[in-house]
This record gives C-alpha cells, sequence and structure tokens, in this order.
C-alpha cells in the first residue's frame, strides 16, 4: 500500500472479477488462493487513468460466496471430493463501494489487484478522516476501533438516534448508554461536555439504578478494549436516581429495593397539576385521543388552571379543599354531574356522554397517579425532575408503575425540560434523552400529548439542544416523522418479519439476513456520510448493570436527598461513616 492509500505492487487478497459486470458502486473480487474476505471487510483498489491520476476505488464486503468451477450438476460435487472430476474451489466477494478518490466515477478494471484496506487506507475508505470530531462507538469485525461523526448526533449537521432489534437480544439500552459514556468521556464534546446531560427512562427492572457504581465484572481484557477506543473503563462519575414514592407511603419514600442510597423521590403538587395543566398527560394514551374528549379535558384542565387556589399542600377550588388526587377527581367528578356547574367545567357544547365518557376515565386514573400527584408532602421539599439543576446524567425510574402513570411521568418530564430549553433559546448545554419503548409513545397511527411533545423533540430538538436517543422493539410502528429525523440509525438483532419492512431499507440484503443472527453487543450502525451501515461490537459495560455487578457506590451519591438525610444512618457517627459501611 503506497502513503496516498492506494493499492501498492503485490497480489493482495484477490482481484476485480472479470467474470461479472463492474459498477463504480459495485463490483466481485475472485479471492486469490489462501486468501479470504468476509463480510464487513474494508479493501481497496486502484483504476488507472489515461490522462489523469490514478482512481482509487475503496468499498465494504457486503457478499461472499463459493463455487466448484467445473462442475455442472448438483452430483458433481461428490466426485469432484473424491477426486474424479477436476475442479477447483473458488470464492468471491461482492464490494459495494464507500469511497472514490479523486470522485471520477468509472469502474475498476477486471484483474486489478484489490488490497485490505488498514491503516489509513481503512480511516479514508471509511470517511473517519473527514471526521473532525469521533465518537468511538465500538469495534469492527478487523478489531479495529469504528466512529461516529459527532456532527451528526449533537445537532450540528443533524441530530437524533433510532435504535430498533427485539427486547433482551438486541441489547438497545446497553448500546444506548455507552454511547452516552463515549460522548461524554471521548472528548469530542470539548468544554461542553462538563455541562452537558442526559436524560434516562428506566423502564425494565432497576438495571439503570447502578449506572455510578463500578462493573465488578470487568477484566482487563475489556479495559484494554475501552483503552483501544481511547475510553477509560470506568462507571459514570455523576449520576443522580428519581424513583416515584411508594404506595400508601405518606411519607414519600422512594420505592426501589435493590439500591438504598442516592434516590430521591419525585411527585407533582396538586398546585402543580392545577396550575402547569397536567390533565391531558392523565389521558395520554393514543387511543384516547378523540375531539369531543379532547374539549372536555382542556376545557377542565383551564378551569383548574384559573381557579384552584394552593391551601396547605393541597389546593382549593370552589371554596373547597382537596387534600389529594382522589379527593380532586371526586369533586371534577361531582360538579361534572352537577346541571348546574358542568357547563362551567366541561363547556355548553359538549354533550353529557362525552362528559360521562371523561369521568368514567379520570375515576379509573386514581389508583394509578394517586402516589405521584400529592397534598401530603412538603411543598417546600425539592422533588422536581430538573436536569439543569441535577446531575450529568439524571435516571427516572418507571419500572414499578403501570402503564397510565408511566406515559403521565414521560409526558409532563419531557414537556417541562423541553420548554425549560425553549426558554433558554440556546443549544447549549446539550440534553439527551434515553427513551425505550418508543412505539408506545409515539405510534404511528393516533396522536396524544406525549407524541406531540415527541415529534416536537425530533423536528425542533436540533436547534434547542435537545437530542433524542429512541430505542424500540419495532421501528414500523413509530411515527414516521420521529424515524425520519433521526441522522443516525442502529439496528440489532431483529424479527424476521420485522426485518422485511421498510424502514430497515439501509440495510444491505446480506445485513438484513444477519440482523436476524446479530449475537448481543453486535450492531449495525448507519450514519449519512458513510453509504454502507457499518457492522460493529461494542465492549462490555464498565458500570454495573444490575446489583449483582455492582461495586462500592462512589461517595458522590451521597448529595441526594435521601441519601443525605438516610433514616438508616448511625446517630454520632461523626459524619466518618458512609451508608455502605452499615451492614443491613
Amino acid at each position: 500500500m503506497t502513503d496516498d492509500g492506494s493499492a501498492g505492487p503485490g497480489e493482495g487478497v484477490g482481484r476485480v472479477l472479470g467474470t461479472a459486470d463492474a459498477t463504480p458502486l459495485t463490483f466481485w473480487t475472485a479471492v486469490a488462493p489462501g486468501s479470504y474476505l468476509q463480510l464487513d471487510d474494508v479493501v481497496v483498489t486502484r483504476r488507472e487513468m489515461p490522462d489523469r491520476e490514478p482512481v482509487t476505488i475503496a468499498g465494504v464486503v457486503t457478499q461472499v460466496r463459493a463455487r466448484h468451477e467445473g462442475a455442472q450438476f448438483d452430483s458433481d460435487v461428490f466426485a469432484i471430493a473424491d477426486g474424479t472430476l477436476p475442479a477447483m474451489v473458488q470464492e468471491a466477494a461482492e464490494i459495494t463501494t464507500t469511497r472514490v478518490d479523486p470522485e471520477v466515477y468509472v469502474p475498476p478494471t477486471p484483474g486489478a489487484v484489490v488490497h485490505r484496506a488498514e491503516g489509513d487506507a481503512r480511516a479514508r475508505a471509511l470517511h473517519f478522516d473527514r471526521m473532525e470530531r469521533r465518537i468511538p462507538m465500538g469495534m469492527g469485525r478487523d478489531g479495529v476501533p469504528v466512529y461516529l461523526n459527532a456532527d451528526f448526533l449533537d445537532g450540528t449537521r443533524g441530530a437524533h438516534v433510532s435504535i430498533s432489534g427485539i427486547s433482551g437480544v438486541a441489547t438497545k439500552t446497553s448500546f444506548a448508554t455507552f454511547l452516552l459514556y463515549s460522548v461524554f468521556r471521548s472528548g469530542v464534546l470539548g468544554g461542553d461536555a462538563v455541562n452537558a446531560k442526559a436524560l434516562i427512562f428506566n423502564v425494565k427492572g432497576e438495571d439503570l439504578l447502578f449506572l455510578d457504581h463500578p462493573n465488578t465484572r470487568l477484566d482487563d481484557a475489556t479495559r484494554a478494549g475501552y483503552a483501544r477506543l481511547g475510553l477509560s473503563a470506568g462507571a459514570f462519575p455523576d449520576v443522580r436516581v428519581y424513583a416515584p414514592p411508594r404506595v400508601g407511603d405518606s411519607s414519600g419514600t422512594p420505592d426501589v429495593s435493590s439500591r438504598l442510597t442516592g434516590v430521591d423521590s419525585f411527585y407533582w403538587t396538586l398546585s402543580e397539576f392545577c396550575a402547569d395543566r397536567l390533565l391531558p398527560y392523565v389521558f395520554a394514551d393514543a387511543d384516547d385521543e378523540r375531539q369531543q374528549y379532547t374539549m372536555v379535558v382542556h376545557s377542565v384542565a383551564a378551569h383548574l388552571a384559573r381557579y384552584a387556589q394552593p391551601a396547605d399542600g393541597g389546593v382549593s377550588v370552589d371554596g373547597v379543599r382537596l387534600g389529594s388526587y382522589t379527593d380532586l377527581v371526586d369533586h371534577i367528578v361531582e360538579q361534572l354531574n352537577d346541571d348546574e356547574t358542568r357547563g362551567d367545567w366541561a363547556g355548553s357544547a359538549v354533550g353529557l356522554g362525552t362528559v360521562n365518557a371523561f369521568a368514567r376515565r379520570l375515576i379509573g386514573s386514581k389508583k394509578d397517579l394517586g402516589r405521584l400527584i400529592r397534598g401530603d408532602l412538603a411543598t417546600r421539599r425539592p422533588h422536581s425532575i430538573n436536569t439543569s439543576e441535577s446531575a450529568q446524567v439524571t435516571v427516572v425510574d418507571l419500572h414499578n408503575l403501570p402503564d397510565r402513570a408511566q406515559r403521565f411521568v414521560v409526558g409532563v418530564t419531557l414537556k417541562s425540560e423541553f420548554e425549560r430549553k425553549e426558554k433558554a433559546g440556546t443549544a447549549k448545554p446539550l440534553l439527551f434523552v434515553v427513551l425505550d419503548e418508543l412505539n408506545k409513545y409515539a405510534p404511528r397511527e393516533g396522536s396524544s400529548p406525549i407524541k406531540e411533545v415527541l415529534l416536537d423533540i425530533a423536528e425542533r430538538g436540533r436547534s434547542l439542544g435537545v437530542i433524542l436517543v429512541g430505542a424500540q422493539q419495532t421501528a414500523s410502528e413509530v411515527e414516521r416523522r420521529i424515524v425520519t429525523n433521526s441522522a443516525i440509525r442502529v439496528v440489532g438483532r431483529l424479527d424476521p418479519a420485522e426485518a422485511s419492512r421498510p424502514e430497515y431499507g439501509f440495510l444491505p440484503p446480506a445485513q438484513r439476513q444477519r440482523a436476524l443472527l446479530a449475537k448481543p453487543g453486535t450492531m449495525f450502525v448507519n450514519q449519512p456520510d458513510i453509504p454502507v451501515p457499518l457492522c460493529l461490537e461494542f465492549p462490555f459495560p464498565a458500570w454495573a448493570t444490575r446489583v449483582s455487578e455492582a461495586g462500592r457506590a462512589p461517595s458522590e451519591t451521597l448529595r441526594s436527598i435521601t441519601g443525605a438525610a438516610d433514616p438508616f444512618a448511625v446517630v454520632g457517627s461523626g459524619g466518618g461513616t458512609s451508608d455502605d459501611d452499615i451492614p443491613f
């Protein structure tokens, strides 16, 4: 290989095939005896030109085949194996062009030597040399780092990530957290990395509650893998965890079982619920969005915002003090059932059937939302999820909440964070939002308040510095505009029916088939400035993904409300003993 990345002397790994059409965009290579090419290998060849400098054509192997040359019938394979019929085995690889330099789009010449691209030639073939800021994503099939162009992640030229794959096998959340770790620790954000934030919604188990704990299963080989990517292996240094209050707990203790320190409760007061018009997020199921239904929801929300007054932790409406969400629901239903007050609350143009349908659903929300909307806890007690006042990584635990409550928390939190960024009027510092089960919150059909917020983030978030990292089992069921606005598309293990959908048209046929077999940790990443999706493996998490892997908790966890005032702390210990030293 010469210094300019063109093919140097020698036989390389093969020659451009002369029995198949070679085009500027795809061609076949005959693999030389004793050599091999596998899927995802990067190769380069050179085309001599009569009146100008040679053209270097680089590409990625997207298919490999082997056949007997000299055989005519299927049964000939037995005679060839016995040595009674002469034939030779020939392997050939399909190359999909990724770069032509200079940009003279001519086909490679049949018989031209094909080399395996290494070093600078590989970087040029995959356009890594054009990336001013490179985010390491993992290792390619050749054991060399693969990079993501930061310009298409942080909003400079594009934003948002869409990750698809089978639940439990595709490791979607693991890749999302590794990508965040790489963004924060690789130095690509420069000085902005200190103030950049991440908001992660934890919807399954308590696996994401230990991001700030080192992984005790980390070995030297994994640390070396991180080092090859230019990263140090460790936990997230600055994490704050929020969890909902326990059911029936008047003290507001966070509802988690595996983590004892560094967890704060989140909830909304009745006054905030009324003043901020949060009622529409109680009806955040896309199937419930009806024109008349919506009129009642917004009319009642406007009435509460206008007339509800704070009163000793609760609210006072129409002279009646309401101390809980149940009291508030009962009062609203009572007013809607009264012929004299129904018009004031729901409007005069709404039929009784629509009002009753609203009331039934509102009554059904009491059990799900009673512990999140409170009138019995101290108003001044910090309880809001606000990433600007939190740690670098904020984890909101939802796994113990029913579906309606999960939708309410996601919708209201995203609404408040997006509005805060709008008021700030600047894209810096960046806010990365990691949300799994995106097909539930932003389905292709129907509309809901949450879907509208997510559409706003997908379409305007880039200019405001809000980056959505969405994960879903089925991208075909997610709102098209959200998927379309995602500059980075990632695919793990796919279901066969899902893999055939047009949403995965960016995958070459061979990669679609491989996605059905991909093992955990293998991802196919498509980014705008590389024509072919890159296959990579990201390293084992350096942070704990479950309580059994969690090392010693960092001292920073004690800064939270719960940790700072741990009810289990030893009185009079003098401050020299952390909560982790107490044997429970």
